[in-house]
């Protein structure tokens, strides 16, 4: 099984985002997954990491899309 955490900066309001892909990742993978975990952060952060694997991360890969998110996190079930 795998286990998802979406790190996401609190000041920033950046919580309804994080939501929006954990409501993805349940809705599709949640028979797969372990857990899908919201993770608190600060100075702009967000991350989704699977099994300790960053496989977004705002800085470096720009804007999110929930339905691709979805996928890279399917490939790694």
């Amino acid at each position: 099984m795998t286990d998802v955490a979406i790190e996401y900066c609190v000041p920033c309001g950046f919580l309804d985002r994080a939501e929006s892909i954990q409501h993805a990742l349940l809705t599709a993978l949640g028979e797969d997954l372990d857990s899908v975990a919201l993770v608190t952060g600060e100075k702009g952060v967000f991350r989704v990491h699977v099994d300790g694997d960053t496989i977004y991360d705002k800085d470096e890969d720009g804007d999110y899309d929930v339905d691709e998110l979805a996928a890279m996190v399917r490939s790694r079930v």
